[in-house]
Parts: structure tokens; sequence; C-alpha cells
């Protein structure tokens, strides 16, 4: 890992599967996989999340959208359910930002983070000619109506894979990542 400044590990060089399914699925191309090696997580590690794309979601029924943060198939983020707008949305953009922070590391390694998701599906938005987007802030491990709080345990002292998923609790709306950025910053050896 680079020390002392963001370095980008995973960019995203095509569109990621357009998900309508009501189950959580990777929303990432194959292009940005990443895959953390054993130990290289350390203490102070951050991990920033930047992705951007297209959203549906029908009137009335929205349901939710849910975003979660995979190492090793372990759930270090999970934005918990957050309201999609009862207004139908077709295709419109939203961008997330999430960025965590290495709290532990070993066998039972956790990260602190925080992430931000706005489009104008977000419930209680605006149309876009009355201007302004909603904008949901969600705690690492228990969305929007937590206190932030570390995650769950997981063992940093083997090889992690990094992964983006996104869950909708109905299969009436329709999610696509265009861009993506993984990037990390570590604390500075000097």
């Amino acid at each position: 890992m680079a020390s002392g400044f963001w370095s980008p590990l995973a960019i995203a060089v095509g569109d990621g599967p357009t998900l309508t399914a009501a189950a959580a699925a990777t929303a990432l191309p194959i292009t940005a996989k990443f895959t953390f090696p054993p130990n290289s997580i350390i203490t102070g590690s951050m991990l920033r999340v930047w992705a951007s794309g297209r959203i549906s979601c029908v009137v009335t029924t929205p349901g939710t959208a849910r975003f979660d943060i995979r190492l090793g198939g372990t759930v270090v983020y999970d934005s918990g359910a957050l309201n999609l707008n009862v207004v139908a949305k077709v295709t419109l953009p939203w961008t997330f930002e999430g960025v965590l922070t290495c709290r532990a590391v070993g066998s039972a390694g956790n990260f602190m983070g925080i992430g931000r998701f706005q489009s104008e599906a977000v419930v209680g938005s605006a149309v876009a000619t009355a201007g302004g987007n909603g904008d949901l802030l969600s705690a690492v491990s228990g969305g929007p109506l937590t206190a932030p709080a570390v995650g769950g345990a997981i063992d940093l002292t083997a090889a992690n894979a990094f992964d983006f998923f996104f869950t909708q609790t109905v299969a009436t709306g329709s999610f696509t990542i265009h861009q993506f950025l993984l990037e990390s910053a570590s604390v500075a050896s000097t």
C-alpha cells in the first residue's frame, strides 16, 4: 500500500451489471475487482469508495436501496435500508461515497466508516426542475437510523477480495454502476 496519500486500487473501465432482482448482488464490473494481500491493511489504513451510475424506482412502492462493502465475503460496511422516492424515477443519476478506517487488525480486524448516497431517487427529493437531490448518510453497520460504530470482525491476516454489493427490496427497479473508484491511504511510515 502507498504511504501517506490516496492511491487508486481499482477503477471501473466499463459498466457493472444492471441489477433488477430483489436480492443482494455484486454491482461491480470485473475490471473493478481488487484483492488485498494478507496483512496489507494496517491500523489506520483508510479505504475510499466512490461510485456513480443510474437507478430507477417505481411509483408508490419503490422499496429500498442498500449498499454493502465486502472484504473476503465479510460485510465491513452496510448502509442499511435507504428509502427510495415514492415518485417514479427512471434511469436517473446517483453517487455514493464511503470512507472506512481500519481500527483493528489481525484475525479480528474491524472498520469504522460513513457512506453517503445521493440521487433524485432518494425519498423526499424534488423533481429535477424544482431543484435538489436527496442525500442519505449511513454509518458502517447500522444504517441511517443508528449511531456510528465499528463493524463486525474480519480476518485481515488472509487475502481479502473487495466487492461492492447493491440490494433492492422489490424487483421493480434497476441499478447500474457506470463509474467506480477504490482508493486506499495508510499511515505514513516516517
